[in-house]
């Protein structure tokens, strides 16, 4: 069965940006092969250092203080409740959105 990254995206972002959605879907990549690494455990500390480290920081680029970025992917986390599959590219869209960065995920024209 395909997943529709796009979809649940769209769920959480009705007015979400396509081609950042599809950016964002790129950059996840290999991540979305198996479904224990396209979804994202908000109750696993690991995960939420992997986000904001991996995503936050060096994606986005990011220097705010761990406890901001953390309660940044917290507010996600919460948004995202009552959702048993919070697929990673769901929860990168809303952050890049929460920092008005999904520019960075669009094709330079």
């Amino acid at each position: 069965m395909a997943v529709d990254w796009a979809e649940q995206i769209k769920k959480f972002a009705p007015d979400a940006d396509d081609e950042a959605a599809a950016g964002i879907i790129r950059h996840c990549g290999i991540s979305l092969q198996k479904a224990d690494t396209s979804l994202v455990s908000f109750g696993d500390k690991s995960e939420t250092v992997r986000i904001r480290d991996g995503f936050l920081k060096k994606k986005l680029g990011r220097t705010e203080d761990d406890e901001t970025l953390d309660a940044a992917i917290r507010d996600v986390g919460d948004k995202m409740k009552g959702t048993s599959r919070r697929q990673r590219p769901t929860v990168y869209y809303l952050l890049a959105d929460h920092f008005g960065q999904l520019d960075l995920f669009k094709k330079a024209k």
